[in-house]
């Protein structure tokens, strides 16, 4: 997600606060900029579990398995 981007999103944010709102077309945008940060978001949290380790007491290492898949919005 470029700076860009996330400036967009903040700046659609900051004016659907006000007394004018958000047009269509830009309720439409911030939804589908929202959209593809959460899905970076989650890309990126599951490749930094997916090179998680875990070290028991004893010494053993070994990776984190999935308990059950990320849930889709």
């Amino acid at each position: 997600m470029t700076k860009e981007k996330i400036a967009r999103i903040n700046a659609l944010a900051a004016k659907s606060k006000t007394p004018e709102g958000l047009t269509a077309a830009e309720k439409a945008e911030q939804q589908a900029l929202r959209s593809e940060y959460v899905a970076e978001v989650r890309q990126s949290l599951k490749a930094q579990l997916d090179h998680t380790s875990i070290q028991e007491p004893d010494g053993t290492v070994h990776s984190l398995q999935p308990k059950k898949p990320l849930p889709r919005s």
